[in-house]
């Protein structure tokens, strides 16, 4: 075979080589970064009657019902503060008349609910509602100033099941 064929086919090949190394870096250097799944706030825990709740074990949203700008923020560091795990924070539904703080929740006697409350003083209630917001809703209103020092646990009296924040 003649040295003019050799170098010439030498050539071809390596330009082939070529080409298929650009179109492979261009298609990986155009592609998109992978998207990392958005953990969840909170996954379901089951307890058992004698088991206790305590602050790392509860997810809380806080809900601003005033027209104080960052009263849901603030409060909310201040459970995060105390160990709880933080849930959804953002203004009240329009209907909302809460005064100093509210509980919505679907169980009154909820060992969770009975924790939070103890957190937000003798004026909360617990209201029977139900909202959309992960862990135990809270409500604050125009009359709530800071946590107060509650119970550090309740005692879990029937079966039930928790929103916990993730660990690790």
């Amino acid at each position: 075979m003649n040295t003019h064929v050799k170098t010439l086919l030498t050539l071809a090949v390596l330009a082939v080589l070529v080409m298929v190394g650009v179109t492979w870096g261009w298609s990986s250097l155009t592609t998109p970064f992978p998207h990392k799944a958005t953990p969840k706030t909170c996954y379901p825990t089951e307890l058992q009657p004698g088991d206790r709740v305590s602050a790392p074990k509860v997810t809380v949203s806080v809900f601003n019902a005033s027209d104080r700008v960052g009263l849901a923020e603030s409060t909310m560091s201040a459970f995060e503060d105390q160990g709880f795990g933080a849930g959804d924070v953002g203004n009240a539904p329009k209907d909302a008349v809460v005064h100093y703080a509210q509980i919505w929740a679907a169980d009154r006697h909820d060992p969770a609910v009975r924790l939070v409350a103890s957190r937000l003083g003798p004026h909360a209630s617990i209201v029977v509602k139900k909202h959309g917001g992960p862990g135990v809703i809270v409500m604050v209103g125009p009359d709530f100033q800071t946590l107060v020092q509650g119970k550090q646990s309740t005692k879990v009296t029937e079966p039930v099941t928790l929103c916990s924040p993730p660990t690790g």
